[in-house]
């Protein structure tokens, strides 16, 4: 059982995992998946089972440690009983082998992790889709580095997230690999697959654009700033955290665009050749500082995550000569002074964890902070935040904790009434 009070039937005590090591070979056509999930995991504590999180498909044999092991699925965990009990502290492999047609999870957010387009495949999990697809320990908090193969037909185009390492064809099928070197929670791993054209852009990072090919010329332009995006936001949050960036722009009309690690899903409609959605292209890229980097330790911190990517957006339309911090303040707190005004920005509670007042009163607390503490401190405050829990977990009590290091001034009258109380600070 996890830990989280949000989402306690996701994520399960007792271990972490090291690595996940996943090969899957995906038919489009039929939507047939065959994969293999090798997991290296460390109990904190003598284990004489342990349980993943993994829904929809037919797990066909497990072993632990190389030795065949009983495994049980009970609605939506994989139960494994291994020959010996596990020591605490003493990593071991964890070798599940499955199949079946992926279908995505049901939840008050929709359906997330592994769904279909009408000619390819589209991940999107956060945050409970990643066992539609393969078994894990679904929880932010645990972070693992991943080795990821799909193998599919030859005419499509495999975009996975992490650094790409090799493809390898052979007869009509090719494989495709990839390497997340940086901890990434089970939410932020994506696989999408379509049949895509590959442009590329190098400065100042390594930038890769997957896109249908009749949107090539439109994506060219839309996302033609996202350089420049990255050299600001590394001024003012610190070095960009990745290898390198890709964009995917599936094949499809998506409501929202969708962050994963060192990765970002737009769809069809977010493409315009008029940079109509470049808020969003910037909003995606913070994630990767606020939300990838950093993730969060439970689900209730979740402004730290959108108030961060939120307030990315004005500061991007601030340097690119649009609107002004100050403009789109102001809108923001039209726009929620408008609405209900129950919401405990610090612990939201699960059916808000998406409501636009997390993002946007978010964004207003780092503007209310921004004004307290000066712009030089507040600056010098994201930097450390992001050098500090590079690649880790936040939580809200550690950035309450960082930012009165940096304020002369005390900091718990201004957070008190933006984080802890519901009505709308004057």
């Amino acid at each position: 059982m996890s830990h989280d009070a949000y989402l306690p039937l996701h994520g399960n005590g007792g271990y972490r995992v090291e690595h996940y090591d996943l090969d899957l070979d995906y038919r489009v056509g039929p939507g047939r998946l065959a994969g293999r999930a090798r997991l290296v995991i460390v109990p904190d504590r003598a284990l004489s089972r342990i349980s993943l999180d993994f829904r929809g498909l037919r797990t066909a044999r497990v072993t632990v440690a190389g030795k065949a092991a009983k495994y049980a699925h009970r609605g939506a965990k994989l139960v494994i009983t291994p020959q010996r009990a596990l020591a605490a502290g003493a990593p071991v492999e964890v070798d599940v082998r499955y199949g079946g047609s992926p279908t995505p999870v049901p939840s008050r957010w929709g359906e997330l992790g592994w769904d279909y387009l009408d000619d390819g495949v589209i991940v999107a999990s956060q945050p409970i889709g990643a066992p539609s697809f393969f078994p894990c320990n679904d929880h932010p908090s645990d972070k693992a580095t991943y080795a990821i193969a799909v193998t599919t037909a030859s005419a499509y185009h495999v975009a996975v997230t992490g650094e790409p390492r090799g493809r390898r064809s052979s007869a009509s099928t090719t494989r495709w690999e990839y390497e997340l070197a940086a901890p990434t929670p089970t939410y932020l791993v994506s696989v999408q697959i379509g049949r895509y054209a590959l442009l590329a852009g190098g400065a100042p990072v390594p930038q890769r654009f997957v896109v249908p090919p009749r949107l090539r010329t439109a994506a060219q332009h839309d996302f033609g700033r996202q350089g420049q995006m990255i050299e600001v936001f590394s001024e003012l949050f610190g070095p960009y955290p990745f290898a390198g960036y890709t964009v995917v722009v599936a094949d499809a009309e998506l409501d929202a665009p969708v962050e994963a690690q060192s990765l970002s899903v737009f769809g069809t409609n977010h493409v315009d050749g008029r940079r109509g959605s470049e808020n969003l292209v910037a909003h995606e890229l913070a994630h990767q500082w606020f939300g990838n980097s950093l993730t969060v330790a439970e689900w209730r911190h979740i402004w730290l995550n959108e108030g961060f990517a939120t307030y990315a957006e004005w500061l991007w339309s601030a340097a690119s000569g649009g609107e002004s911090v100050e403009l789109h303040a102001r809108r923001a707190r039209r726009t929620v002074a408008a609405q209900r005004q129950d919401l405990v920005l610090a612990d939201p509670g699960v059916a808000d964890l998406f409501d636009d007042r997390v993002y946007q009163r978010g964004a207003l607390t780092l503007h209310a902070l921004r004004a307290e503490m000066g712009t030089a401190a507040f600056f010098a405050l994201l930097r450390e935040w992001t050098e500090t829990y590079r690649h880790s977990v936040v939580t809200t009590a550690g950035f309450v904790e960082l930012a009165q290091r940096h304020s002369a001034q005390p900091l718990d009258p201004l957070f008190t009434k933006w984080l802890h109380t519901p009505g709308l600070p004057a």
